[in-house]
């Protein structure tokens, strides 16, 4: 996962998200991003998106007929375009969606593709020189095709600023809530992605889930380890205390660690300790020092450290982007 250089966005600057589609997207990144994007939550302040879906007329993906609400046209007058996964890699994209969407980029629009959405966007010369990623089964010939681009194969998506594109299938999801989140706080993500029964936020890349299944909750040697972790994330902890705990050596946790999550174990703590420490700025009163405190982070210098260095923005301008609100208005 790449979520450095991500600026966080406070809404109502982001409240149009435009779908863009013609023959031949594929139907599961469609809906998926329609489910998130019309998902008709609200975030702190009311509000959520207003989502469209633009096309040059009746498209098909897949086995369903859509119709469109606007022609392609619209994708430049969008806060946010979304290009799903584009079936056919094999034959380029359409002239006009390539346009559409180099237009809609042109005029100030965040782009993000889904799966081999990235594509599209490569036509359209949005990646040249930008790392990028797609399904696992094609950042081959994507960085074949288009050696300009920096080709990620291991990473569940990439965010760039105003260009972002994801892994293949259920990766999309981890992109979408990552606009979410960008948008309107871990918060509104969590919620969200609890409606929607998926994993808020998910560590590691696709590297793990090119040769073998993705492993059951309670069917890997670090099922029982990560819910012991999180219970002690204020606690000063090692790579030995967490290979202690669960019965192996260093050496062997690194390595389950890296099959399971994609990553090691203390760059998996340390993504843990950020996203407490941006749960407890949006719901909290608590210093900065309080949280550096809660998420073992030790002191406020290191929180800003690791949390800017992550995030994007320092901790005190994540809260006041962010802060969660009472139903009153309030703050809470």
């Amino acid at each position: 996962m790449s979520v450095r250089n991500a600026t966080p966005h406070t809404l109502p600057d982001m409240t149009t998200v435009a779908l863009a589609v013609t023959d031949g997207m594929l139907h599961f990144e469609l809906a998926l991003a329609c489910e998130v994007f019309g998902a008709g939550v609200s975030g702190p302040d009311g509000s959520w998106y207003r989502l469209s879906i633009c096309g040059p007329g009746a498209v098909r993906a897949g086995r369903f007929r859509l119709e469109p609400d606007h022609g392609l046209d619209r994708l430049a007058g969008a806060d946010t375009v979304i290009v799903p996964g584009w079936a056919d890699i094999d034959r380029d994209p359409p002239a006009g969606l390539v346009d559409a969407v180099r237009a809609a980029h042109e005029a100030g629009a965040r782009v993000a593709s889904l799966c081999t959405g990235a594509f599209v966007l490569a036509a359209a010369g949005l990646l040249d020189g930008r790392r990028a990623t797609t399904h696992w089964a094609h950042t081959g010939e994507l960085a074949r095709r288009h050696p300009r681009v920096r080709v990620d194969p291991d990473v569940l998506y990439v965010d760039e600023g105003k260009v972002l594109t994801s892994a293949g299938k259920a990766a999309a999801m981890d992109l979408c809530l990552h606009l979410v989140r960008l948008d309107h706080g871990s918060s509104v993500a969590n919620t969200l992605a609890r409606r929607l029964v998926v994993p808020p936020h998910r560590d590691g890349g696709q590297a793990q889930f090119v040769t073998t299944p993705v492993p059951a909750p309670d069917n890997h040697p670090l099922a029982a380890l990560f819910p012991w972790v999180m219970q002690r994330l204020d606690r000063p902890l090692t790579v030995e205390d967490l290979a202690r705990r669960a019965g192996m050596s260093s050496r062997n946790l690194g390595r389950h660690f890296k099959s399971v999550t994609g990553t090691s174990p203390l760059k998996w703590l340390l993504t843990q300790r950020i996203r407490h420490a941006q749960v407890l700025l949006e719901t909290t009163d608590d210093t900065v020092d309080a949280i550096a405190t809660a998420t073992g982070m030790g002191t406020a210098t290191t929180l800003r450290r690791h949390f800017h260095r992550t995030v994007g923005v320092p901790p005190d301008a994540y809260r006041r982007t962010f802060r969660s609100r009472g139903r009153d208005g309030t703050r809470t």
